[in-house]
């Protein structure tokens, strides 16, 4: 038996469901999240159940279940951290829409460093009216022969928008010298150009937010392989998926490139820590909500600090990082 699901009578006075001689009690959203957390793995008989309604009963079945407490405990806190960042982004895009700004975030990083996963979760609840998100394919031939940047600026947010990049122009500087889907000398025009593209658009009034997400080649490697055997990840791997391991190191070079020579004071990176997909994601939505302003901003219902352990701006005297 699901632990979601309580045992139900009918009483021959009652038309709602009781659990032994009262009704059923309503579950608080705490008591959701930790049931959505251990259903896959918890299956409850009728005294079981009944065992449950104390804390050393919980905490007894759970162990005699193999269920890891304390893993359940950090999924629980993590569900409801997300919930108020959340509620935090949607005062955000309220503010944006009523303002007529214009923001894009942009989510670079290694393949398989947790962009999609991160980017979902920021727009889980925002209003679809006023977000789009933006993941390009590969050019068509037309768009080989135009101004690089042109298909991007057209993708670039209108007044009252936030647009969520996964993968942005930024694709020349690191993806595309590797798989040599570009010349030298475009990588180099690229190079030369974005930093003054980016500070027209600073000129303009929009708001960038650019995110580098870093991982370990070892949780690269393991994540893949979970690609591979999952049927419903095996979507996500690609040819360019299978050569990021053999490409590592040159994945390095040109990323530290793309750090030196396009980290402005006007459009910084911002390096998130994401072998932890969890942290990655929560710190980073405390970032947006920390250097964005907007209404409500000084009531939040959690706090916007991100962690520096998980969240730095990038700095050129800093080692590598992946």
């Amino acid at each position: 038996m699901n632990l979601q699901e309580p045992i139900t009578t009918e009483t021959p006075n009652s038309d709602e469901p009781t659990i032994g001689a009262g009704k059923a009690p309503r579950l608080t959203q705490e008591e959701k999240i930790l049931g959505k957390t251990l259903k896959k793995s918890v299956y409850l008989s009728s005294e079981e159940l009944a065992e449950i309604n104390t804390k050393k009963g919980l905490l007894k079945l759970l162990s005699s279940k193999n269920i890891n407490v304390e893993k359940a405990l950090i999924k629980l806190r993590y569900e409801q951290e997300l919930e108020k960042l959340q509620m935090e982004l949607v005062k955000l895009q309220r503010s944006v829409q009523h303002e007529g700004r214009r923001v894009a975030i942009i989510f670079e990083g290694r393949d398989a460093a947790g962009k999609g996963g991160s980017i979902r979760r920021f727009i889980e609840h925002l209003n679809p009216r006023s977000t789009r998100v933006v993941a390009l394919p590969k050019p068509t031939e037309v768009q080989q022969g135009q101004w690089y940047f042109q298909r991007y600026t057209e993708q670039l947010p209108n007044p009252g928008e936030i647009v969520f990049f996964d993968r942005s122009w930024y694709n020349r500087a690191v993806v595309e010298p590797v798989m040599k889907f570009c010349t030298k000398r475009q990588h180099q025009t690229f190079m030369r150009q974005v930093p003054e593209y980016e500070h027209m658009l600073y000129e303009d009034n929009l708001e960038i937010v650019k995110f580098w997400f870093s991982i370990s080649k070892e949780v690269q490697a393991d994540r893949f392989e979970s690609r591979r055997t999952d049927p419903l990840k095996q979507w996500k791997i690609s040819p360019v998926d299978e050569l990021a391991q053999e490409n590592w190191d040159l994945y390095t070079k040109y990323k530290e490139e793309m750090f030196s020579k396009t980290h402005t004071s006007y459009s910084p990176w911002i390096i998130v820590k994401a072998n932890d997909k969890k942290r990655a994601r929560v710190e980073s939505m405390r970032h947006v909500l920390s250097t964005l302003d907007y209404k409500g901003k000084d009531q939040p219902r959690t706090h916007l600090s991100p962690d520096p352990d998980v969240v730095l701006r990038y700095h050129r005297s800093q080692l590598s990082i992946d």
